[in-house]
């Protein structure tokens, strides 16, 4: 299972998934969490919470009757992911946590300020004269010029709408990222998320970029959490797709 940053989409996985699935040994399935991709977008904060969101996961799972899976997650999905574990434990037999967002309560010091991601997500050009636009300004300017280029191609082409007048929208509106970084159900979840990692009951690999825009101490103090060592891999905080052949090659590592 393929779960996505936020602001992002399952169609990022594209290029990964279609070479994994060539390989013969894995079935990948990407999930647009809920307020993403081809999901319905009510109207946030209030349904926009790590939890729920595993419910979606876990019931995609259901639906599809699947009882022994393992997931990749990055970012948000990584939180998702130690949700999904803390939910049903054991329905995951490995996790593969690619700068996951889990943080102690104790060391969230924004809980009474605006948070620097939400503002920016809020600030996010939402409608676009076409996606050839889109691709020029995202590869333009870090992080998103350090995607492979079929990375930024399938997130725009999985990731947009069209408009009845040609123009393109995100599939995710910004104050739905927003909510995400910011609002107190969200917050809770990444609180929950860091709280169930000594308690994981699937194996789990977490790694982190070495030029992450992260802080690089949170990775660390999440694999400790976990009980295991943190793997560096060079690259940002979507290093997972910024060399589609090497995200395959660390999937297969990890989950081969």
């Amino acid at each position: 299972m393929l779960l996505h940053p936020n602001g992002f989409c399952a169609g990022l996985f594209d290029p990964i998934a279609r070479r994994l699935a060539a390989t013969g040994s894995f079935r990948p399935i990407g999930i647009d969490l809920r307020g993403h991709g081809g999901t319905g977008k009510p109207d946030p904060p209030d349904p926009y919470h790590y939890d729920g969101m595993a419910g979606d996961v876990i019931a995609v799972l259901d639906a599809l009757r699947l009882d022994d899976v393992d997931i990749v997650g990055g970012s948000l999905g990584g939180g998702v992911a130690i949700h999904v574990d803390r939910r049903q434990p054991g329905r995951a037999r490995r996790l593969m946590l690619c700068e996951p967002i889990a943080l102690a309560a104790k060391a969230d010091r924004l809980p009474d300020q605006a948070h620097p991601l939400a503002v920016g997500a809020l600030r996010r050009k939402a409608i676009w004269p076409s996606r050839e636009a889109m691709i020029r300004s995202y590869g333009s300017r870090a992080p998103m010029n350090r995607l492979a280029p079929e990375a930024l191609a399938a997130y725009i082409a999985w990731g947009t709408i069209d408009r009845a007048d040609g123009e393109v929208e995100l599939a995710c509106p910004p104050a739905v990222e927003a909510a995400i970084f910011a609002s107190p159900m969200a917050r809770k979840g990444v609180h929950e998320a860091w709280e169930h990692l000594p308690h994981l009951a699937a194996s789990v690999a977490v790694l982190a970029g070495d030029r992450s825009f992260v802080a690089f101490e949170r990775f660390e103090g999440i694999a400790a959490a976990a009980g295991v060592p943190l793997e560096i891999v060079t690259g940002d905080h979507f290093f997972l797709h910024e060399d589609t052949a090497r995200g395959v090659a660390l999937i297969e590592e990890h989950l081969g």
